[in-house]
């Protein structure tokens, strides 16, 4: 296992993470941050006035929030409100950062924004026949095309110089998503595309001296996840405990769950790998990551959600869900 620093070890690089308002994507720019980066942090919910559109979640988080908690953390935070389903934005957001700063060190596809669409546990497992068509096609449309559509326009910038890292933010590893159905046909198709693209992005982008990988978080304890259990950051534990009042309890493996900034220091720490080629075109999980390059969590945890679920589904003896800590 090699250990890396992440103060001052991304100073003079630049990262765009696209979908930075919430979740993955301001743990990924705060760790991004932490490091020293400058991080370009773009999406549909802003405080500016004139805002191009809001999220499908109408939320109260801001892309100028995560702006600010980067630069509270010692990297350079700039918000830029961008639709990525808006070719002419994205295209944009190009032009703009190649007349700022020249090329991009870090991309981030965290690009989401279908939770709701996808629907609560009584929906999940729904036949494909029975499910909103319109809806189920906006999940396509939040999930694939707006990775496609900032690839096509901000990869130039990635591959301006060597060494450039692409990270393809999903849910599940491509092994774990090959072998179990995720939650309806068309989650189930994002997810495993997401994976996927990283692997053809990687072959594209090898001859250039850039990387691509595709990372998922474990059980995230986002903003909407902490709000589903009544809790927050700080006491998200509450949650496992015996709740009364209509509150929900969250099921054992919850203690296996991270903070959005795990999943961010494991892309700080690729992006500071001088040898991330060797990552180039694989899947792999934030707690993966932590184990090879020695990162925390927040609390000092290491939790690792997919390896406990990958030993559980081979018929593992769990001991104890402190071993996956």
């Amino acid at each position: 296992m090699s250990m890396v620093s992440h103060e001052g070890a991304l100073a003079g690089r630049v990262a765009v993470v696209a979908g930075a308002t919430r979740g993955a994507g301001r743990g990924i720019a705060a760790a991004l941050g932490e490091a020293g980066a400058t991080v370009i942090c773009t999406g549909r919910s802003s405080a500016r006035a004139g805002a191009p559109t809001r999220s499908d979640y109408d939320r109260s988080e801001t892309i100028e929030e995560t702006a600010e908690l980067v630069t509270g953390l010692g990297g350079k935070g700039v918000a830029i409100a961008v639709d990525h389903l808006e070719p002419l934005q994205v295209a944009e957001l190009a032009e703009r950062i190649r007349a700022e700063h020249g090329h991009i060190d870090v991309l981030v596809n965290d690009i989401w924004g279908a939770e709701r669409l996808k629907g609560g546990p009584a929906e999940w497992n729904t036949p494909i026949w029975k499910l909103d068509l319109q809806k189920g096609l906006r999940i396509l449309r939040l999930g694939i095309e707006t990775h496609l559509v900032t690839s096509h326009y901000l990869l130039p910038l990635l591959i301006a110089k060597a060494g450039g890292l692409l990270v393809e933010v999903t849910d599940g590893t491509a092994d774990y998503n090959a072998q179990h159905y995720r939650i309806s046909v068309f989650y189930d198709l994002v997810k495993q595309s997401v994976n996927r693209l990283a692997y053809s992005q990687g072959h594209e982008l090898a001859p250039h001296g850039a990387t691509a990988v595709a990372i998922t978080p474990g059980w995230l304890r986002s903003e909407m996840m902490l709000e589903n259990f009544g809790v927050t950051e700080t006491t998200w534990r509450e949650a496992l405990a015996e709740r009364g009042g209509g509150r929900h309890q969250a099921p054992p493996d919850f203690a296996l769950s991270e903070s959005p900034r795990y999943v961010g220091r494991a892309v700080a720490a690729l992006a500071a790998d001088p040898d991330r080629g060797r990552w180039n075109q694989r899947s792999v999980s934030s707690g993966e990551l932590a184990r090879h390059y020695g990162f925390t969590d927040v609390d000092g945890s290491q939790p690792d959600i997919w390896r406990y679920t990958a030993e559980v589904s081979e018929g593992g003896k769990i001991a104890d869900l402190d071993d996956y800590r």
